[in-house]
This record gives structure tokens, sequence and C-alpha cells, in this order.
């Protein structure tokens, strides 16, 4: 790492403050500091960043020699208590915005006080701002999707044309992780978060003992309108559940490929929908194949 401090460029020099950050010079702090692409500022990572963040308020002559490594542990386990709302041991983007005097319409894009409700939620908004059935979400639907967002989260929020193509930018640098100018369905779930992947819980961690009542509860999770099937907006709100399981990108392609595959295979009274025994079939044959893959990872570590 340079000697030369990041963030004291960012700082008033005479209080010492963080001045305001605009959402590109947000974007710049965050690349600088996400060196490797990951969408975390972690390890090696989170070290450098939380020791520049605090040697920052120290005039340059001290230098950063002044933070132990026993300091900078006590230092980090405090931060990470403040700022560090997942609890994962690692700043993501939203953490970042909450930590840094941001432009305040900016900061509420990152808002993590309201998430979404489910999955399904958030199809159906993927849906309302994919205008062109693309399965992207160009430039100028997010231009839409972020006035949405902003007017949403603060009624009384005006934002400008110019700013909304300005936060645009930046959330594409930010979020558009195969450069391709859009959003695919994973990216844009970075974006507008879910409050929680019911299929993360631990209770699938014995999916072959499912209980009729755990099974009756995840199906109620899925079947909002309570027709008696998952289908439509809340089938594809279970698919993406399932499918962020697996930790990879995913877009609208692979998603109708998954889909295809799933109801082929599992829509075995063939009425376009999954039923609780098909669901429960589904979740076992899901963790099936994940204690399969754990096996097969610990055999590649064991040679």
């Amino acid at each position: 790492m340079s000697d030369e401090n990041f963030l004291q460029k960012f700082r008033d020099k005479d209080t010492r403050s963080f001045k305001n950050f605009t959402a590109a010079q947000f974007l710049e702090v965050w690349n600088h500091y996400d060196k490797d692409g990951s969408g975390y500022i972690e390890d090696e990572e989170l070290d450098g960043f939380l020791k520049e963040f605090v040697t920052s308020i120290i005039p340059d002559q001290i230098g950063q020699e002044v933070i132990s490594d026993s300091a900078l542990k006590e230092l980090k386990e405090e931060f990470m208590l403040a700022y560090d709302e997942n609890e994962d041991n690692r700043i993501e983007i939203g953490e970042l915005a909450q930590m840094l005097p941001t432009d305040q319409s900016f900061l509420l894009l990152f808002r993590r006080d309201n998430p979404l409700e489910s999955s399904v939620e958030f199809m159906r908004i993927w849906k309302q701002f994919d205008k062109d059935n693309s399965g992207q979400i160009d430039k100028e639907e997010l231009k839409e999707f972020l006035r949405y967002l902003l007017q949403e989260r603060n009624q009384e929020a005006s934002v400008s044309e110019e700013k909304l193509a300005e936060y645009a930018d930046a959330i594409l640098k930010l979020f558009d992780t195969n450069g391709d100018g859009q959003l695919q369905l994973s990216e844009m779930a970075k974006l507008l978060p879910v409050k929680d992947n019911y299929l993360s819980r631990p209770l699938l961690k014995n999916a072959a003992r499912l209980s009729s009542y755990e099974i009756d509860k995840i199906f109620r999770k899925y079947d909002t309108d309570k027709s008696g099937k998952i289908e439509g907006d809340e089938l594809e709100g279970f698919l993406k559940d399932l499918l962020e399981l697996t930790g990879e990108q995913f877009d609208d392609q692979k998603m109708k490929f998954f889909k295809e595959v799933i109801m082929e295979q599992w829509d075995t009274d063939k009425d376009g929908g999954i039923g609780k025994d098909e669901l429960k079939m589904i979740l076992m044959q899901h963790k099936r194949m994940a204690q399969e893959q754990e096996a097969y990872d610990r055999g590649l570590c064991d040679e």
C-alpha cells in the first residue's frame, strides 16, 4: 500500500472532518479499497481501510506508525460492532455508505432499515421496471427505478435528471459486475436487498426430516395469494432464493432455464405451479445435492 493516505484528501484540512462525498467520490473510495472487486472490503483490505480511516484524522507528519497491531485489532472489533450490520466481518457497499458523509439522496439508496419482505416482492418490482422485458435493467430503466426508490424512502425527495444520471452511473459501476452496462437479476438483488432468504434458515439443514408444519410454513411464505400453489411471481421468487444459495451470479436466462428444469421434474400434476408435496420433494433434492457438493469439496481438500 502506498505511504500516502488515500482518505486524507477527503477531509477538511482545518477540522479534519470528512467533507460530504458525492456519488462519484464514494465510488472512488469503494473501488480503492475493494481491490479484488469482490463486492466487499474484507481481510487485508479491511485492515488497510481502518488504519487509513483513523490515521487520516492525524496530520501527515505523524504518519501511520501510531496504530499498533493490538490497537488495530481492538479498533476493528469496535468498528465492526458499530457498522457491520449483518455481522459477516466485512464491509459491504451499504455499510460503507453509512460511515461516510454522503450526498443524502444517494445515501437513501442504501438504507437497510426497510428491506423487502420477500423475493416474491423483489420479482414484482423487477418486472415493473424491466419495461421492455429484456431480462435486464438498462440505464434508463435504472433511472426510473432510482427515482421510485428515492420517493418511496423519502416522499419529499426531489432529484434532478442530472443527479439521477450521476447516481445511475455510480450504481452501474458499483453493481454491474459483468460490465455490460445493465443490471442482471443477481446484480439488482444487491441493490434491492430482501429481509431474509427463507431457504437459508437452519431448518433446511434437515430437509429430509421436515415436518408438515415446517413445510406449510415455508409454503405460506411464497404462496402470497393463498391460492394453494406457488406460481407466477411467487414461483420466480422461490427460484431466486434457491439460486442465491449457490452464491453464483444469475440472470434472467438462467432463471428461465432453472424454472423449466424444476417444472419439468417436479410439477407432477402439470398445473403450472408447485404444491406442498412438490415443494417438499424439491427441498429434499436440494439438500441432497448440497450435501454431495460438500462431500466432494471435502474430498478435494483432503487430497
